[in-house]
């Protein structure tokens, strides 16, 4: 099925909790695969505004994720570093693998990749710089505060 990308919103925002919205300001993505109907994994086609990052810094327990840059320049910073990604460079982080990663647009034009993802149940997100963990189970999930406690 061939799909007009013109035609798919582009979202804005984010689930997490007010406190940390603003981190994420700049992003902006169209759910690609979700137009293209299918259901065992996520496909978006991110951009992050000059200053803006694509995440707080984060490993899955149980979902593959995978980025390939479009255009412009990202930073990716894990826990051994930064480094920066060019068009046509990509990089994966396996289930499980504790390495915690984002992505930073530090320069002064926009930057486009793709994020693919699969939707593996149940999931543990954890966030080790902030006080945050994402739970989910069948589909859905909830933030919370590292010792359990939900977010209000």
């Amino acid at each position: 099925m061939k799909i007009d990308l013109s035609a798919i919103p582009v979202e804005s925002g984010t689930t997490y909790p007010d406190s940390f919205k603003s981190n994420v300001a700049g992003r902006s993505r169209q759910r690609v695969g979700k137009a293209a109907g299918l259901k065992n994994f996520g496909v978006n086609l991110t951009t992050l505004a000059p200053g803006s990052q694509s995440a707080l810094r984060h490993w899955h327990s149980a979902q593959d994720e995978f980025v390939y840059v479009v255009s412009g320049e990202i930073v990716l910073i894990t826990d051994e570093g930064e480094q920066l990604l060019k068009p046509g460079e990509m990089v994966g982080f396996a289930a499980g693998d504790k390495n915690a990663h984002h992505l930073v647009n530090r320069s002064a034009s926009a930057a486009v990749y793709l994020e693919i993802g699969d939707k593996s149940m149940p999931e543990f997100v954890d966030y080790p710089d902030h006080d945050l963990i994402f739970i989910a189970e069948n589909g859905s999930g909830h933030f919370a505060h590292k010792n359990g406690q939900p977010y209000t």
